[in-house]
């Protein structure tokens, strides 16, 4: 019995050693992670590594063109990004690694969070506004976000606020998505840029109210009749009204069916799902529903 059970889980390499044969529910792989999705990712892996025990996920939490970089490796399999491959980049794995990447569509929704100090007299703004604070028009406000390059934060900024334009001398730096948090609380003048998860309450079973240090800033709502500004509710993320969206994408470097194939269905089916709502994105992969209430007074 003791020799059937040790051939599931070895093969014989070519000098006669053991090595361990990798299955969906056992073994170890290596995930670079997009920074911005630290908190809902960890959360991730905890709950995936209690329902499979003889399964370890080591993530990598860095820029998303770092976990770019580390796909091109051996060494990681899967990276979490807020983007897919373009046809170059699949050409470039099919080339070097004989295999295209699965990756699909997107994971879940995730929205950018502008955020103010308790003491700022700003909390709404609209997307010029934006725009005139990241290109160094505005010298009121101190714009800080989790790098000055290579980050998905800074990318979604120069695409999809400045629509191409670099960021300008002004915008602030800090190490990683808490410390934007820290800088805001610790500067009136700043205006912080960051993933919406991070600033969630997670003591709240509404997942409704918002980290008690700073406030979250309301933005125009392009698509609302009038002039109305709205906050990254999952509401709001779900119906398009709040401006500042971006998609969670995995993507998957693997021609067998292993850890990194058991741990992207995990992602994609309830669990997962639920993990992200849970965590204030919006899960693209399952059907919630929103219905419209009134509270009586």
């Amino acid at each position: 019995m003791g020799l059937v059970g040790s051939c599931l889980f070895f093969s014989c390499g070519g000098n006669g050693h053991k090595v361990p044969v990798e299955t969906p529910t056992s073994g170890t792989i290596n995930i670079s992670i997009d920074e911005s999705f630290k908190p809902v990712m960890d959360s991730q892996i905890k709950v995936f590594e209690s329902s499979f025990p003889d399964v370890r996920i080591v993530p990598h939490y860095k820029s998303e063109a770092e976990c770019f970089r580390d796909l091109t490796t051996d060494s990681t399999r899967m990276v979490i990004v807020t983007r897919g491959l373009s046809r170059d980049e699949e050409k470039f794995y099919v080339d070097s690694f004989h295999l295209t990447p699965s990756q699909g569509e997107p994971l879940a929704y995730d929205a950018i969070a502008v955020i103010v100090n308790k003491a700022s007299k700003d909390s709404l703004f609209k997307r010029k506004d934006l725009a005139a604070m990241l290109d160094g028009t505005d010298t009121k406000h101190i714009p800080v976000m989790d790098g000055n390059k290579e980050t998905s934060t800074v990318r979604f900024a120069i695409d999809s606020v400045l629509k191409g334009k670099p960021l300008g001398k002004n915008v602030t730096a800090a190490k990683s998505s808490a410390d934007v948090i820290d800088y805001v609380a610790g500067n009136p003048r700043a205006v912080g840029f960051i993933g919406v998860e991070w600033i969630g309450d997670r003591g709240d079973p509404g997942d409704t109210s918002f980290n008690k240090n700073v406030i979250v800033a309301a933005i125009q709502c392009d698509s609302c009749l009038g002039e109305t500004y709205v906050r990254p509710y999952q509401a709001n993320i779900a119906m398009k009204r709040y401006p500042l969206v971006r998609s969670l994408y995995y993507i998957l470097k693997e021609n067998f069916s292993g850890v990194g194939s058991n741990f992207a269905n995990f992602l994609q089916f309830e669990r997962g799902q639920l993990i992200f709502s849970k965590a204030y994105l919006w899960p693209a992969r399952m059907n919630f529903v929103i219905r419209t209430s009134q509270i009586s007074k």
